[in-house]
């Protein structure tokens, strides 16, 4: 039901695949778990379709091993007409002694898409209602704008601009 579940989580293990030379998870693996869970986290918020428009504020803040169990834990914290902004940290956890640790951390933006034409669509407006919610819709709000300064810097900076 669109509108109700805004937590979501997916869980990984970390396969030897999956790592680098160093022995730790290649950050490319780490991003397509961020982007799978909070693509799930905007379905099922929105009811449809959605592509993500944005991440930004990535750390990653601790090392991801093999054989670590990884929750990719996903939070919608503001909602604007067609587009959603998701916070995303993702704990490593080692199985043999039960201690996690905070592996990364980003804001992502997703919108909304109809299905015929792949406008944007809009989506169930979310009220924040503690503190908390609070100043977490703020914070991602303000990483993207962080964001999107960068883009604009950036492309003056471009050949032929």
């Amino acid at each position: 039901m669109p509108g109700t579940q805004r937590e979501l989580e997916l869980q990984f293990l970390a396969e030897p695949t999956d790592v680098n030379f160093g022995g730790k998870m290649h950050g490319g693996a780490v991003l397509r778990w961020i982007d799978q869970a909070g693509y799930a986290c905007a379905v099922a918020w929105s009811g449809k379709y959605c592509v993500t428009a944005a991440v930004g504020g990535i750390e990653f803040v601790a090392p991801i091993l093999i054989g670590d169990l990884v929750q990719v834990r996903c939070k919608l914290v503001h909602t604007g007409t067609s587009s959603m902004q998701i916070t995303v940290d993702v704990i490593a956890r080692d199985l043999k002694t039960a201690r996690q640790r905070l592996a990364t951390h980003c804001v992502m933006t997703f919108v909304a898409l109809d299905a015929p034409d792949g406008k944007p669509s809009p989506v169930p407006r979310w009220t924040p209602l503690t503190e908390e919610d609070i100043a977490l819709g703020q914070y991602a709000l303000k990483v993207m704008e962080v964001g999107r300064r960068i883009r604009e810097e950036a492309a003056t900076l471009r050949p032929g601009h």
